[in-house]
C-alpha cells in the first residue's frame, strides 16, 4: 500500500512543484550573480527599458501570429469537415504540410519569399521583417488550430448529430446552436497552450534580424562585454518568457479539468 502510494505521489511532484523549482534556481542565479551596487547589476537595469521594449515586440508577433493562425486555421478546419473530396484534401495537405514543418525553416521561407516592399502605382509601402516573421509563425499555428478545431468536433458525441436531426434541424442549424458552443470550450485549453508555444517561438525571430529581445540581449551582452553579465541577460530572459507563459500554462490546466467531462 505504501509503495503504490509513493508510487502515486512522485510523478505528481513536478507538476505541482515543477514552477517553484525553477523559480527558486532562477532567483538562486540571480542572487549569485547580481550583488547591490555591482556593474552587473547597474548594466542589467541600465539596459532593462531596451530589454522590456523587445519583449514588447516577441508578444505582438506571437499576438498577431495567433490571430491570423486562429482565423486561418478555423476557415481550413471547416473545409476539412466538407462531404466534397475535393474541399477536403487541400485541407488536409495545408494540416500536414504546415504541421511537420520546422517552424524556422517557415520563417527562413516568409523571410526571403516576401518583397521588402509592395508597390502600389506610385507608392512603396514597406513590408518589415517582424511581419514576415508573424506570417511563418501563423502558417504551423494555422495548422494547429485546424487540427484542434477537427478533434473538437469529433469529440461531440454522434448521438447529438442524431438527436438535432430528429428535431427537424438543418445542418448548419445543429452546428451553430449545438456543436459549436461545445467545441469552443474544448478547443479552448489546446488553444491557449499553443499560444503559450507561439510565444516561445517568437525567440526565432532574432535569426532573420528582427530587433526583438533576444537581439536586444546579444546587443547588452558584446555592448557591456562582462561574463556575469551575459549570464544574467539571458537568466532574465528566462525569467521574462517564463513568468509570461506559466500563467497561461496553469490556467490551460485548470480548464482542462473543469471542461473534461463537459
Amino acid at each position: 500500500m505504501a509503495t503504490d502510494t509513493l508510487a502515486t505521489a512522485v510523478p505528481s511532484w513536478p507538476r505541482r512543484h515543477g514552477g517553484k523549482l525553477l523559480i527558486a534556481i532562477i532567483a538562486l542565479v540571480w542572487l549569485a550573480f547580481v550583488a547591490p551596487g555591482s556593474p552587473v547589476l547597474r548594466a542589467l537595469v541600465q539596459w532593462s527599458p531596451a530589454l522590456a521594449t523587445g519583449f514588447a515586440q516577441n508578444i505582438l508577433i506571437s499576438l498577431l501570429a495567433i490571430t491570423l493562425g486562429s482565423l486561418l486555421g478555423l476557415l481550413v478546419g471547416a473545409l476539412g469537415l466538407s462531404p466534397l473530396w475535393l474541399v477536403r484534401l487541400p485541407s488536409r495537405v495545408w494540416v500536414q504540410l504546415f504541421r511537420n514543418a520546422p517552424w524556422l525553416v517557415l520563417i527562413y521561407f516568409t523571410t526571403y519569399v516576401f518583397p521588402f516592399e509592395i508597390v502600389i502605382g506610385h507608392t512603396y509601402i514597406p513590408f518589415p521583417d517582424w511581419i514576415k516573421v508573424t506570417l511563418g509563425l501563423a502558417l504551423p499555428a494555422s495548422a494547429n488550430v485546424a487540427e484542434i478545431f477537427r478533434g473538437a468536433i469529433a469529440s461531440i458525441p454522434s448521438t447529438q448529430w442524431e438527436a438535432a436531426r430528429s428535431l427537424a434541424f438543418t445542418r448548419g442549424q445543429i452546428f451553430r446552436s449545438i456543436i459549436l458552443p461545445q467545441c469552443l470550450k474544448r478547443m479552448l485549453p489546446p488553444w491557449m497552450n499553443l499560444y503559450a508555444v507561439v510565444t516561445m517561438g517568437t525567440a526565432l525571430a532574432s535569426l532573420v534580424g528582427v530587433h526583438d529581445v533576444i537581439d536586444t540581449a546579444q546587443i547588452a551582452s558584446n555592448t557591456v562585454n562582462q561574463t556575469g553579465f551575459t549570464v544574467i541577460v539571458y537568466f532574465s530572459l528566462l525569467a521574462l518568457f517564463f513568468a509570461y507563459c506559466y500563467p497561461i500554462s496553469r490556467l490551460t490546466h485548470y480548464l482542462e479539468r473543469r471542461y473534461a467531462f463537459s
